[in-house]
Order: structure tokens, then sequence, then C-alpha cells
């Protein structure tokens, strides 16, 4: 996912994406602790945890099974990132048809995409 894609919505309810979720499900999210709002970030300080003082992770992300609790619906079916406008660096960073992408979704039985889909 990039920092120049277009934000995710029922109008695009085309893209893959919207109807996977296997990457908030499969993967540990750790980022620094400068990304939480209360340190004049963006992600929600109530989405994450503590990992170390400088570094925070996803809350859901740190059990198994992983689910972020960002993510919701069903993974698979239909799924939305309830603040994809303020999600965390690795989140943004992640490339939707890449070898991770690949990795998730055949951990939740689903079939690889393209390489190099824009969000």
């Amino acid at each position: 996912m990039s920092d120049d894609a277009t934000t995710m919505t029922t109008a695009d309810s085309a893209h893959p994406c919207l109807s996977c979720g296997a990457c908030c499900a499969s993967f540990r999210v750790d980022f620094a602790v400068y990304e939480m709002q209360a340190m004049g970030g963006t992600v929600p300080d109530g989405l994450a945890l503590d990992v170390n003082g400088s570094t925070c992770r996803m809350r859901g992300t740190e059990q198994v099974p992983i689910r972020c609790a960002a993510l919701t619906g069903q993974v698979g079916q239909q799924v939305a990132c309830s603040i994809y406008e303020l999600r965390p660096a690795p989140c943004r960073e992640f490339s939707a048809g890449d070898y991770a992408c690949h990795k998730a979704r055949a951990r939740h039985g689903l079939a690889p995409l393209e390489e190099g889909l824009i969000l």
C-alpha cells in the first residue's frame, strides 16, 4: 500500500484488497512510537501497544491468530481498514500482489493477485 494511493471506499469495491484483508490477519505490525497520535502522528493511541519505548505494535497483531484491531469484515469476503487514512508506515508500504501478499493470501486459502496493483 503506497502513500500516493487513493483511499479505499465502497466506490473502489472492485479492488481485490477490499475482499481480502489477509495481510491484516497474517503479519505483526510494528512501527515507530512517533506514529502514535500522542506523539504527533496519526495512529489512534488505543489501537497500539508499546513494545519497548521506541516501537509500537498494532493491537491484534501481537497474538495468534493474528488479526489487526483496525480490520473490519471477514477475510476473503469483504473487509476494510477502520483507520485507512491514519494507518502506520508498514501498512502504507505493503504492496498488493508482491511476495508477502501472496504468502498472506495463501495462509487464508486465497489465490495470488497480480503484481503492481495500486490501491
